[in-house]
């Protein structure tokens, strides 16, 4: 039998300057790919080449994670951007990533667009083809990250990327495979088993709503924010629970290598 095969990834490096967010040392040794915030949300330059510089001590694999110039807002609240800004803000952002990922002698695998940008595009055609052609304008190989089932992922399929679907391992689900506000009562979970056992439905490809009705749902990557409290150790159980149930852990690019790019 084939083993179950699913990429961890978290968002990561979204520091700035004397502040810090998140736990990314004690994260990575538990990732295979790593979504880097590149300025516009979250992250500086300094930030941003000291954590190219941990994932590739770790091995981890290395994405863009791009926002909405929000640093306030931490890129969660929506802005209005035409889809020219929006294509153009991306190639911006991946840009300056990827000279700090080839100055380190490593190569950026994929794109994940931060928040409000991520959740916009989503739903909306023309947004998400703006960030699929921004993608395909920088390199054609790299690997799109959407929501499950999402427009994102369907207008990165149509711009000839490879595009994965993601689930959320510490966020709650609505029916409609919507994450769950997270002003709401249960929208994070940062219960280590509870989220292990939600990432292990998800391998089997479903979710359970939190209504507690188990929906469809396809996941090629599953995130972990990085801002959830306690994400180390919820991290650390995941991977063994992952292990005690036959499931491997492997980067993105292995996860969707039947796609053609």
């Amino acid at each position: 039998m084939t083993a179950k095969r699913i990429d961890l990834n978290c968002d990561v490096g979204e520091s700035f300057g004397v502040w810090t967010l998140g736990s990314d040392e004690a994260l990575m040794p538990y990732l295979t790919s790593a979504s880097i915030a590149c300025g516009w949300h979250g992250g500086d330059p300094r930030v941003m080449r000291r954590t190219v510089r941990l994932a590739k001590t770790h091995g981890v694999r290395i994405g863009a994670h791009p926002g909405f110039p929000d640093l306030l807002g931490f890129g969660r609240r929506p802005m209005q951007l035409s889809p020219e800004e929006v294509r153009d803000s991306l190639v911006y952002q991946i840009g300056a990533l990827w000279a700090f990922v080839k100055a380190e002698g490593m190569r950026l695998q994929h794109v994940k667009p931060h928040g409000a940008l991520y959740h916009m595009a989503a739903n909306d055609r023309l947004l998400s083809e703006a960030v699929a052609g921004a993608i395909a304008d920088v390199d054609p190989a790299l690997i799109l990250i959407g929501p499950s089932g999402s427009e994102l992922v369907k207008a990165g399929l149509r711009a000839g990327l490879r595009a994965a679907q993601e689930g959320f391992g510490d966020r709650a689900y609505n029916e409609d495979r919507s994450l769950v506000p997270r002003s709401a009562p249960g929208a994070l979970l940062t219960d280590s088993d509870t989220v292990a056992d939600q990432v292990l439905l998800m391998v089997e490809g479903k979710v359970r709503a939190i209504t507690g009705r188990l929906i469809p749902m396809t996941v090629d990557t599953v995130c972990l924010h990085g801002d959830t409290p306690g994400a180390p150790a919820v991290a650390k159980r995941l991977r063994e629970r992952m292990t005690a149930a036959g499931v491997m852990a492997v980067p993105l690019e292995e996860s969707v290598a039947g796609q053609v790019s």
